[in-house]
């Protein structure tokens, strides 16, 4: 089992898209249908499918969402100390590759937003990085192929 690393913030809203999904979707979703199967044939009743679809899609989501709860560890990223790469830090790479300079925050999967900086603990890039100091050279076995790096600064940044 992966285990999720993840600020109480990050838990915290997990857990409120989950109980809104089990006490206020999914008993609205199973209405619905309820509704749409009241208008008639079944086969051809578009909205009874939509509702079924949707209801398929809010059970797929509390299932992830429920499993994800289970592997959840909670870290408070400010109290780690960021000379090395860890859950929460900064680090600010230079793309030898591209001659680049990228800087990500090594944040939970339920925080991952690549436009914003923010890499998922258990990308290739953030396991290819953990543990590494300032200096490091590392070979990221990445999607799109081999990418070097160099690791220029690890910080914490709230």
């Amino acid at each position: 089992m992966i285990k999720e690393p993840m600020t109480k913030e990050s838990f915290d809203k997990l857990t409120a898209k989950l109980n809104d999904l089990k006490i206020v979707q999914k008993p609205k979703i199973i209405k619905a249908v309820d509704l749409a199967r009241q208008l008639g044939d079944l086969k051809e009743n578009a909205e009874y499918h939509s509702a079924k679809e949707e209801q398929a899609n809010i059970e797929k989501d509390i299932a992830k969402l429920d499993d994800l709860v289970t592997r959840v560890v909670i870290i408070d990223p400010s109290t780690l100390s960021h000379d090395k790469v860890s859950f929460g830090s900064t680090v600010k790479l230079f793309d030898i590759d591209n001659n680049k300079i990228l800087t990500y925050e090594i944040s939970s999967m339920f925080d991952t937003d690549v436009a914003l900086g923010k890499i998922s603990y258990n990308s290739p890039l953030s396991l290819s990085l953990l543990g590494k100091y300032a200096g490091d050279e590392v070979a990221a076995k990445l999607p799109g192929g081999i990418k070097h790096f160099e690791i220029e600064d690890i910080y914490f940044q709230r």
